[in-house]
């Protein structure tokens, strides 16, 4: 059988767009080094409005924002600046600790944004959790194309093209946009992958894959990925993660203590302050949305 689970994300109503939460659940913690998944949209806010994440820390793990449509201004307490679009990929590495902010361009607002993505977290692996805080932006990341598939490596080795965002463990993450009637073959190499339908229709060998559903192939199996009205799929996953992670709000670390270690840094300020967006930050939240599951 080529799939082993189907994980139905939780959406989370903000409003103005939804966001859909497929991992960490009580089904699946990670696939890979990946423990965190999300996707947004798509979504049209008014105009005038937009996305505003203020300022919040991270530790032990890196980031990964990749967009469909739209523009986000990240910031962070590095200094970093970079207005992300749809062809390039934001890796923040947290590492010992970074805080950083996520907010809709101005000249987005003027037009009534659009926000349609993926965010998903990397766990940083055993003895590199604590590493120097990081920030890239890549734009030239390889594309392969054989006129009913086009696929854009974001991180790792795939189809024989290798993207130059930096790998803390080995990962796979692809965008693949499918015409009608195409295909491609999936890289059977990876300890872990799965596959989110984010527009249209698609199958795995046959089997109809779930809009938004998070699912899970079997390691190993050469398989196929094919669309007869066309659609879009992320592939992603990678090398598979002997000690767990535990997840406590934007804190992710194999130690608990390193965790309430940075619960108590935050609400002491000890974290950096982000230039160019200071005035405001997310205070430490009594019951948080993102938590480990026993």
């Amino acid at each position: 059988m080529s799939i082993v689970r189907t994980v139905t994300p939780v959406t989370h109503d903000l409003g103005d767009f939804e966001v859909r939460r497929a991992i960490p659940s009580k089904a699946l913690r990670m696939v890979g080094p990946f423990l965190f998944v999300d996707q947004f949209g798509p979504a049209q806010l008014d105009l005038g409005k937009g996305m505003d994440v203020r300022p919040h820390p991270h530790i032990n793990l890196a980031t990964v924002t990749w967009l469909f449509e739209g523009a986000i201004d990240h910031r962070d307490s590095l200094g970093s600046f970079s207005t992300i679009r749809p062809g390039q990929v934001n890796l923040m590495t947290a590492g010992s600790g970074i805080v950083h902010s996520e907010r809709s361009p101005a000249e987005e607002r003027e037009a009534g944004p659009r926000l349609y993505g993926m965010q998903t977290w990397l766990a940083l692996p055993d003895g590199q959790e604590e590493i120097d805080p990081a920030f890239e932006c890549r734009t030239n990341l390889p594309v392969i194309e054989d006129g009913g598939a086009r696929a854009q490596v974001v991180m790792g080795t795939l189809w024989g093209a290798t993207a130059p965002t930096t790998q803390h463990a080995a990962t796979i993450y692809a965008e693949i946009d499918l015409a009608p009637g195409g295909a491609i073959p999936l890289d059977a190499g990876a300890d872990e992958r799965a596959v989110m339908l984010v527009r249209g229709e698609a199958s795995v060998d046959g089997t109809a894959l779930g809009l938004y559903e998070l699912t899970v192939l079997a390691p190993g199996d050469a398989m196929s990925l094919s669309s007869g009205s066309g659609g879009k799929v992320m592939l992603l996953g990678g090398e598979a993660f002997a000690t767990r992670r535990h997840v406590w709000w934007n804190f992710v670390s194999s130690s608990r203590e390193r965790i309430e270690q940075a619960k108590s840094d935050w609400t002491e300020g000890r974290f950096a302050s982000v230039p160019g967006d200071e005035e405001e930050f997310i205070p430490l939240p009594d019951k948080p949305k993102t938590v480990s599951y026993p």
